[in-house]
């Protein structure tokens, strides 16, 4: 089976939010919580990039590691999602994600701001698929009416790419060529300390 992901090009995204926006309205996601977020880097000096950054399903997830009552399972595609109804709310999953995924649903004091919430990659959770009971605990399941999740589908520079992990590196690998340089991606020239003349 196909393993999915989520793939952030630097060099397309515009910080417009589109990606924040459509995955708050499809959910119906409490006000306080974004279970995706666009990060910039280097925010008004040259070179800034954004990135637009949620739950990257982790092969071997830190969230999953730590939770004490494993409320994280795998899906057949490779997803890692959580069942809510087995969550205590301990909150270990969101110091153990270094993506700041698992959020808390409200501000209060330890033990009033109740379940984890985090991207469900809109495969919804464990529940019968496109049901109201799924749909009131973790929004749309669009993976189970054969869509891709929503951020990626309104990103209007296709910056965000959504699906087969395959195909992603394909496509990413293709516009890496096309600009001429390294991999492409942002931090080469720091990582390699090399002079790249740009396309």
């Amino acid at each position: 089976m196909a393993r999915l992901a989520f793939l952030c090009d630097s060099e397309r995204c515009i910080e417009c939010n589109a990606c924040v926006t459509a995955c708050k309205n499809e959910h119906e996601v409490p006000w306080g919580i974004n279970r995706r977020r666009v990060v910039t880097i280097g925010d008004g000096k040259p070179g800034e990039r954004s990135i637009s950054m949620a739950c990257m399903h982790c092969t071997d997830a830190p969230c999953a590691a730590v939770c004490p009552v494993s409320c994280f399972y795998g899906t057949a595609d490779n997803l890692v999602l959580h069942d809510k109804d087995l969550c205590i709310g301990c909150g270990y999953c969101f110091y153990a994600c270094p993506f700041g995924a698992p959020q808390y649903p409200r501000l209060g004091n330890f033990g009033g701001r109740g379940k984890m919430d985090k991207c469900t990659y809109c495969a919804g959770g464990p529940q019968a698929d496109d049901t109201p009971a799924e749909y009131a605990q973790y929004g749309s399941n669009r993976i189970a009416d054969g869509k891709l999740p929503l951020c990626a589908e309104m990103c209007s520079t296709k910056a965000l790419l959504a699906g087969d992990q395959r195909i992603i590196a394909d496509i990413y690998r293709e516009r890496v060529q096309a600009r001429g340089f390294g991999s492409g991606a942002w931090g080469w020239r720091t990582a390699y300390r090399t002079t790249v003349q740009e396309a």
